[in-house]
């Protein structure tokens, strides 16, 4: 392997010394220069296009070209004539002014070749094919080779650092928008024109008057001979491992039309290669966004899912992935837009993980503690989402959406603790929701503009958790404080708990637009909300009846039927103006306040009013470059469960009683933001620093005995404050892009253990840099490097937690019809000692197909090669700090077939 990498980094590096840098002026014949011109040079001799560019608003452009080489320059703007020359390239640089002629005539610019980058207003378009290398089967692959577009590692896309909002194919809504359903599953071969829409408007007759800075949604342009006919791929294919056989089938299936489209994904395997992740599911939002998102009030209505351990970089020890989706759109008439989508995920995942823990505050006589547990996970994940807009004309848009939610989840676990003994643990829930959003936008006229927006959400959830404490004796001060029968084998406790939540968020918004730079905004809103909670513990006993426990604290209440009432009516104000390259925006808002919760036959009410100021400044300093400064001040209410004065087990080893008197907390949020992309020198600049400091903030009074706790939260006096910074640098130059990023966060919070208060410090830092080329023909190579710094100061105990990863990356065509791509990983996890574990993982794939039209393709996919067992990573909480061995699946390799409609 070693000599391998060896041999390609010696072919990058010869390639990349046989660059010549031309650059020069474009200017128009009374000797002004031209922004945004487009520069080609075509090498004479293979004909191709071989460098671009675009000048900056100097008039400047810059090519890298092979030495010793002919090229034919061509140069266009718009109402100039196209611009030839025949250039001869020794072996220096070269300075070469351009200048360009007006023409008068109707005719379209005509290019010899397309121009792989464009620009129109706000829209920047990329030509694919100027980019692709031939190695790229799927859309990300593709993002990937684009200047200023990222694909993260959660299949975000990233452009000048921000997280794309939308994906659209042909104008139609992939899955509203999901980014990582598009990067991971449409196939790069029908990929014409990547539009990136900087300042998207979702409805566009709120564009002049809404700040969407921040928006960006990519359009993807499908080849010609893609509409009006099935394309996409299906994927089959099997092996052998250590201990099992290997299987896989992914169909993935897309039709589009100018009145509808259909997009049908599937997959199925026991490989460990997740379509769908558990997270991916909570964290898909169907295109739904509250209302009152900016209104200054958060309400939390809690997340009563399984306590579920969480795969690391999508690993486990072993996993079988069943995933199915439809995608639909249809336009009946220019005026109305149906769509909607389906997703069934099922995945069962075995889980292992070995932790040492260690508690905050040693001096308080709390022990270290070592776990051991091996987990089996069933999680069976279903939404489906139905969609309509209907436009008659310009003036009016009425948009309505409804998405439902079913899940049926369970979680096995046997835990080994050093200090409790063996614990058999079981979790099972089977929660239901359903979101409906209702939108109405009327412009009365140019300067008068409506829009009503309300959404309701009708939530069921019912968690059920059952722990059996086998070493009866290390668990016996707290079972005879929750008041378990000690004449059993052993304690066998349960509980049942049921979270009902009903919610409407609604706003009214009016602008008055005042001229071509300002304009005023009034926002009558409404959020209602109720809950109810209602929870049991109770014991199975040995001959299988159930014992209804007393506890001997806490009043002995050990159920809940809790009733939460919540309503905040507000009026806000903005008004935004703009002068030179400012965009101003104060803003602020009154809210009047009321909450109730009802429980044991008493009520407990709070009316409050609360004036919320919010700030937001742009600065537009050039088309592509901005600073960005906001502050909110945010009231942040807490849900039903930790208002609920009855015995709640969130584990066997953590205990909770809510607060019936708990009051709202106050933060401050400020953030500072640059953002730059450079085309001239395909430089991408992004970075931003942010502080926030919560007052009142909800915390928990913690005793512990031994290493189980009992937990009550309050308002803290003590305020917490947390800041983070980030940033990024990239540039393209030549044949090479190189990158380096940080990030850092520091967190300063108040803990409360055992009646004493401690400050705790945590510090995450991490940095990394990556050098890669951008060869059309030569092997490309990816070589990165990762540090990680997890450093914790709680009280009297202090923890550092190091990782190292350097990587590297190769992905090469080979003879036309070879695609060979493989991946190394080496990772150090360290502390200020020691080092607690050394892993590596190397990836490796070759695929042959006999040109890239061919419809059967044949592929040999190898993970974890070098048979990994194990990898390590650190985790940081309130009260612990702990370092975690996790174990993952061995080492597989399956041959592929691949079928490309």
């Amino acid at each position: 392997m070693r000599h391998f990498i060896a041999l390609i980094l010696l072919c990058v590096v010869g390639n990349s010394f046989a660059q010549i840098k031309v650059e020069g002026v474009v200017k128009d014949s009374i000797g002004n220069p031209l922004e945004l011109a487009n520069v080609i040079a075509i090498n004479q001799q293979t004909k191709g296009l071989e460098s671009y560019g675009i000048t900056n608003n100097q008039g400047r452009y810059k090519l890298a070209l092979t030495k010793n080489m002919t090229y034919t320059i061509q140069v266009s703007y718009i109402g100039m004539k196209t611009y030839d020359e025949t250039l001869s390239i020794k072996e220096s640089d070269l300075i070469k002014n351009l200048t360009l002629k007006e023409d008068n005539s109707l005719a379209e610019i005509h290019l010899t070749y397309e121009m792989p980058v464009t620009i129109k207003g706000d829209t920047l378009i990329y030509n694919a094919d100027s980019f692709n290398k031939g190695t790229e089967r799927k859309l990300g692959d593709v993002l990937k080779n684009l200047p200023g577009v990222e694909v993260n590692a959660d299949g975000e896309i990233e452009i000048e650092g921000k997280v794309v909002c939308k994906v659209m194919i042909d104008g139609k809504n992939f899955f509203d928008g999901d980014s990582k359903l598009a990067t991971k599953n449409i196939p790069a071969s029908a990929v014409d024109k990547v539009q990136v829409l900087k300042n998207y408007a979702e409805v566009g007759q709120l564009s002049g008057v809404t700040n969407n800075m921040d928006n960006i949604a990519i359009n993807i342009k499908l080849k010609k001979g893609k509409s009006n006919f099935w394309f996409g791929d299906i994927t089959a294919g099997g092996g052998v491992s250590e201990n099992k056989g290997l299987y896989l089938a992914q169909p993935k299936l897309f039709y589009y039309s100018p009145k509808y489209s259909v997009n049908l994904i599937g997959d199925l395997n026991n490989i460990g290669e997740i379509a769908f992740t558990r997270r991916d599911y909570f964290n898909f939002t169907g295109g739904f966004r509250s209302p009152s998102h900016n209104s200054g009030t958060s309400i939390n209505l809690g997340s009563n899912n399984l306590g579920f351990l969480s795969m690391q970089n999508n690993r486990a020890k072993d996993i079988n992935t069943k995933f199915g989706a439809a995608n639909f759109s249809y336009s009946p008439n220019k005026k109305l837009d149906l769509s909607g989508f389906a997703i069934i995920s099922g995945n069962r995942t075995d889980l292992q993980e070995n932790n040492s823990v260690q508690y905050t505050n040693s001096d308080l006589g709390i022990p270290d503690e070592d776990t051991q547990s091996t987990t089996r996970q069933r999680s069976d994940l279903g939404m489906l989402k139905m969609s309509a807009k209907y436009k008659p004309n310009a003036s009016n848009q009425l948009d309505y959406d409804i998405l439902g939610r079913l899940s049926k989840e369970s979680q096995d676990q046997n835990y080994l603790s050093s200090v409790i003994g063996n614990i058999d643990q079981f979790e099972k829930t089977k929660p239901f929701s359903i979101n409906q959003n209702l939108s109405y936008y009327y412009t009365l006229d140019e300067t008068n503009i409506f829009a009503f927006e309300a959404q309701h959400l009708l939530q069921d959830e019912d968690p059920f958790y059952n722990a059996i404490i086998e070493e009866k004796a290390n668990y016996e001060k707290t079972a005879t404080n929750l008041g378990l029968d000690p004449n059993q084998l052993d304690y066998n406790v349960a509980q049942d708990k049921r979270i009902k939540s009903n919610q409407l968020d609604a706003k009214l918004d009016y602008w008055k637009v005042l001229n071509a730079k300002s304009n005023i905004n009034f926002t009558l809103g409404t959020i209602l909300s109720k809950q109810n909670f209602d929870s049991e513990i109770f014991q199975f006993l040995d001959d299988d009846t159930i014992f209804d426990p007393t506890p001997t604290f806490n009043n002995g209440l050990d159920t809940n039927n809790t009733d939460y009432n919540f309503s905040d009516i507000y009026l806000g104000a903005h008004y935004q103006f703009k002068t030179g390259i400012f965009t101003i925006t104060p803003g602020l808002s009154a809210h009047a306040y009321s909450s109730k919760n009802v429980q044991f036959g008493e009520e407990y009410k709070n009316n409050f009013f609360k004036l919320l100021p919010d700030f937001d400044m742009r600065i537009q300093l050039k088309k592509s470059e901005t600073i960005s400064l906001t502050y909110a001040m945010n009231t942040q209410f807490t849900d039903v469960t930790n208002l609920a004065r009855g015995i709640v087990l969130n584990n066997y080893n953590s205990i909770f009683s809510g607060n019936e008197s708990l009051d709202n907390a106050l933060s401050h949020n400020v953030r500072l933001n640059y953002f730059s992309f450079n085309m001239f020198n395909y430089t991408n600049v992004n970075g931003g620093i942010s502080y926030s400091k919560k007052i009142d903030q909800i915390r928990n009074l913690t005793n512990f005995e031994s290493v189980i706790r009992t937990n009550s939260p309050f308002n803290s006096d003590f305020a917490d404050e947390t800041v983070s910074a980030n940033g990024r640098f990239q540039k393209r130059f030549g044949k090479w892009q190189a990158s380096v990023n940080g990030n850092f966060s520091y967190s300063k919070f108040n803990q409360f253990i055992q009646g004493i208060r401690s400050v705790n410090e945590n510090y995450s830092q991490t940095y990394g840099a990556e050098l890669r080329t951008n060869f059309r023909q030569a092997p490309n190579v990816t070589v990165g490097y990762r540090y990680g710094i997890q450093d914790s100061d709680q009280g009297s105990t202090r923890n550092k937690f190091y990782t190292k990863t350097p990587s590297i990356e190769v992905d090469a065509l080979i003879l036309k019809t070879f695609t060979f791509k493989t991946d190394f990983a080496y990772n150090n996890f360290s502390n200020n000692d020691r080092t607690l574990n050394k892993y590596e993982f190397w990836n490796a794939s070759l695929a042959y197909r006999t040109n890239k039209d061919a419809k059967l393709e044949y592929a040999v996919k190898a993970t974890n090669l070098l048979n990994t067992k194990s990898q390590s990573q650190s985790n940081t909480s309130s009260i612990s700090v702990s370092a975690t061995e996790y174990f993952i699946q061995p080492r597989f390799v399956t041959f592929r077939v691949i079928y490309s409609l």
